[in-house]
């Protein structure tokens, strides 16, 4: 295989190479032959060889177990293919860097001064959850990531690792590893084991690397900048619609951070008191750091000269008292000092302060910066003993369903559900003044209330422990109304995380969670009756800001991506205006995944693209599934993508509005206009389309991908097989398989075929950035997209009638999407004006057609009854397999 490569990218040369030499290896001559072959027809076919069309593939030759090991070697080129073009920077932006944002601020006369008063209150947080994305085990992405830290080795001009090994024999080790590893899970993941693959990530990688970008950022400001970037977690408190998240798993999550962080604590104070070997012979030290040391209990003679190491000694045995109280389990390496544990992190902090401060005495000198204390000063800032927030979640439906039964066992109200919305939220609130308690000991609960209830007290009890820090969002999915959010409060109000009284407080803010096309629209109105209400108004003051989450996956599935795009665009802007009137900050959470169809592509362009105003220095996004792996997965990668989500929201923040009010006015009625024309062809297919459904399932994996075991949730939220109720991720994922895509693009083509003022649409693209965004993003999609292998897989619908016309009315809507783009763009072809992108999608796709052409095959015989197991596993390896080269698919 050692052509497989292009020409402009070394590091796809060279890894190629290695994985060919892998197969041939362990494969045989034959093996790599036959995979050769079939590569090379497909590249050939790809660039439009003559007669390439009617070269034979060579597929229907292979026998299952070559079916297997060919599916395997296409996936691994694709993993080092993502590798290296991550390595080399196919998708850096310009100004994607604190100090590159800062520099375009001070251009557009925004000082230093408006900068500092922002970051003062800001707060960036992305937040890791569980959506099962990443079809890849943790084993090989620990292979890959080795793979990444030796070629860095190998960029430096070292022939060796630090071990001795030849820096090319140990990658060559590492790709004949990934090629004898095992691809797919045997067993489903549980919860426990996706909390474990979250710390791994924010363990090996958010630890380092958040007090390094902290450093640099300080050092682009000139000043110590505030701790604004956080860590925050769904995993282990996301239960909806999943129920194996219980009280259980949330302690289990809860625990295991703050194990994870007060090991990183006690290593670094380790090494600390190794390095600051500083003898009083030499030095005047302050009286603080002398009464640290001196309240220690480290008097052993070889330190009696050496203050700072018995300052250490000390905090080094508070720490491990804090690790035995907290997690229950002794240090890694106890101390021998019999301490007091700390209460707080601030205590904590607070006593590594005093040791700085004592090396800050001569502020000229090279210890008065920095290093590895501050490092750590900056970490406990950030982490605190909890590592990352983690956000409870659940449907407004259950809520409804566990008020209704502890009001009901209360002598409350017979019959809640029957009650409008007036009565409930008089009830609710008459109840929140009340300082007694709903619940019974001698009550009998229904399981789903019991568990609701086992969840809120499981979340006083980690306040307890760990801090508030550790948990304080409670998301509402499907929030429909102001009696949805005072719900929680009442289930809070039982575990004692809302108090009533004449400051009512609320350790837990609850969020609503905007998800449809309705429910966006319909936020403001909402947001508005919410933040009306006395006791609501009066804790938010003290918080001084609401978070709102607004949901990318459900609002594309409901509505199609262009009105899903607009109408979140929408409900931003329009929310601006209710808080401003409640003075009060707005903090928007975005429910983002790796598809565009939900949510997916560059962040930073993304929240650059945000409504002037809605940003406001506060935003949380999610990552979840492939793309943690691919913006978490190095400390490098970690570090670029993390500056670059902080740097956009400044911009986003303090820019000034380039689009003049009536552009904006102008562009905003096109926008209503396409976005109508867009939902009427999308829901005119998908939801108004008789046999749909059925295509649907037909025509892609819906049904195998349950097989992936990549997920702890069911793929729908009932036992149903509507649309309305199927996840958005396994929607999404299926149509990607087949290469149609269609989430990420159908209705846009009717809508721009139907407007008449293409010269609009053309300014648009060029000055309105939430235009390009929307349609750069789409444009990837296109281009990842296939009608001629997406027509094989409709041939699996086995209604002919059925197939052709709902198969034709996807082709030409992809045609004209297709053609309108391309005129408003002034492109000639796809990624025209995007080389980078077009080198990257041109590479994967002649890797991409066999696998599909394989896939389509093997579903064939696998529906017809065959029963060998091989067909099974081909089919989950083709998954995983065209997955990873199409990388942002889920």
């Amino acid at each position: 295989m050692a052509s497989l490569a292009i020409a402009n990218n070394s590091d796809v040369r060279f890894l190629g190479k290695l994985l060919g030499d892998v197969i041939r290896a362990y494969g045989g001559e034959e093996l790599f032959r036959r995979i050769e072959y079939i590569r090379a027809t497909s590249v050939d076919r790809a660039r439009g060889v003559a007669g390439a069309g009617s070269i034979d593939r060579g597929l229907d030759r292979l026998t299952l177990d070559e079916t297997l090991d060919f599916t395997r070697g296409f996936m691994l080129f694709s993993m080092l293919a993502n590798l290296a073009e991550d390595r080399q920077g196919v998708t850096a932006e310009a100004d994607a860097d604190l100090a590159g944002a800062l520099a375009r601020l001070k251009d557009e006369g925004i000082g230093h001064d408006a900068v500092v008063k922002l970051l003062g209150h800001a707060l960036i947080v992305p937040v890791l959850t569980a959506h099962p994305t990443e079809v890849r085990r943790k084993s090989m992405i620990d292979h890959k990531n080795r793979i990444a830290e030796l070629m860095q080795l190998k960029d430096l001009g070292l022939d060796e690792t630090e071990d001795g090994d030849r820096i090319e024999e140990a990658i060559l080790r590492q790709i004949a590893l990934l090629w004898q590893t095992r691809v797919l899970r045997r067993e489903k993941l549980g919860v426990a084991d996706e909390v474990e693959t979250a710390l791994s990530y924010l363990r090996d990688v958010f630890l380092p690397v958040m007090p390094a970008l902290y450093a640099r950022w300080d050092r682009a400001l000139g000043e110590r900048a505030p701790s604004f970037l956080r860590a925050g977690s769904w995993i282990g408190g996301d239960r909806d619609g999943n129920p194996f998240v219980t009280a259980e798993s949330m302690r289990v999550a809860v625990g295991k951070a703050a194990e994870a962080v007060l090991g990183y604590y006690l290593g670094a104070v380790h090494a600390l008191g190794a390095e600051l070997s500083i003898s009083i012979e030499h030095v005047e030290v302050g009286e603080a750091l002398l009464a640290l040391a001196h309240v220690s209990g480290d008097d052993a003679k070889s330190r009696s000269d050496e203050p700072y190491r018995r300052a250490l000694s000390g905090v080094y045995a508070r720490l491990s008292a804090t690790h035995q109280a907290l997690t229950g389990k002794p240090a890694p390496r106890p101390a021998p000092l019999i301490a007091k544990p700390y209460d707080t992190p601030a205590e904590f902090r607070n006593e590594l302060v005093t040791v700085a401060r004592a090396l800050a005495n001569r502020e000229e000198g090279p210890l008065a910066t920095g290093g590895a204390l501050g490092r750590l000063i900056r970490a406990v800032e950030t982490f605190g003993f909890h590592l990352a927030t983690l956000d409870m979640r659940q449907n407004s439906a259950v809520h409804e369903r566990v008020v209704a039964e502890l009001l009901r066992a209360g002598g409350v109200c017979d019959d809640y559900a029957a009650l409008d919305e007036a009565a409930r939220v008089e009830l609710l609130r008459r109840e929140l003044e009340s300082p007694r308690p709903l619940t019974s000991p001698y009550a009998d609960y229904s399981e789903e209330t019991a568990s609701e209830l086992a969840i809120v007290r499981e979340a006083a009890a980690a306040h307890a422990k760990y801090g508030r820090a550790c948990i304080t969002h409670y998301i509402v999915s499907m929030a429909q109304s102001v009696s949805d959010l005072l719900e929680v409060h009442l289930l809070l109000k039982e575990a004692g995380l809302y108090l009533p009284g004449s400051e009512p407080q609320a350790h837990i803010m609850a969020i609503p969670l905007f998800e449809t096309i309705a429910d966006l629209q319909g936020a403001p109105a909402i947001m508005e009756a919410w933040l009306a209400i006395p006791e609501v108004a009066q804790i938010a003051a003290g918080r001084g800001h609401q978070e709102v989450m607004i949901g990318y996956s459900d609002s594309n599935k409901d509505g199609g991506y262009l009105t899903s795009t607009w109408q979140l665009s929408r409900g931003s802007t329009a929310l601006e205006p209710v808080f401003e009137k409640a003075n009060l900050g707005m903090q928007l959470f975005h429910g983002r995944g790796g598809a565009v169809g939900r949510g997916g592509g560059s962040s930073f362009a993304a929240i650059l693209a945000q409504p002037k105003g809605t940003v406001q220095g506060r935003i949380r996004i999610t990552e979840q599934g492939e793309v943690i792996a691919a913006k978490y997965g190095t400390r490098e990668s970690a570090m670029t993508n993390l500056e670059a989500m902080a740097s956009a929201t400044l911009l986003a923040s303090l820019e000034p509005e380039k689009l003049a009010p009536a552009d904006a006015e102008r562009f905003a009625a096109a926008m209503d206009q396409l976005s109508n024309t867009a939902f009427k062809a999308y829901r005119g297919l998908v939801y108004e389309t008789e046999g749909f459904r059925s295509f649907f399932r037909q025509a892609t994996p819906i049904a195998e991908i349950a097989g992936l075991k990549i997920g702890s949730r069911p793929a729908s939220r009932k036992k149903s097989d509507a649309i309305e109720d199927l996840r958005a991720i396994p929607w999404v994922f299926s149509w990607a398989q087949a290469r149609i895509m269609l989430p990420g693009w159908y209705g846009v083509g009717a809508a721009l075929d139907a407007f008449e003022d293409k010269g609009l649409l053309r300014e648009m693209a060029s000055t309105w950035p939430l235009f390009a965004s929307t349609l750069d993003n789409m444009e990837m999609v296109l281009a990842k997209s296939d009608m001629e292998i997406a027509g094989h897989y409709a041939a699996l619908v086995e209604d002919t009638g059925l197939r052709d016309s709902i198969f034709g009315r996807i082709s030409e809507g992809w045609q004209a999407t297709h053609d309108g783009l391309l005129q408003v763009t002034r492109q000639t072809r796809l990624l025209e004006k995007h080389p980078g992108l077009e080198t990257s999608i041109r590479l994967r796709l002649p890797y991409i057609e066999p696998l599909n052409l394989l896939q389509i095959e093997l579903l064939k015989r696998h529906r017809a009854g065959e029963d060998d197991p091989r067909i099974g596993e081909g089919i989950l390896l083709s998954i995983n397999a065209i997955a990873t080269a199409l990388r942002n698919s889920g």
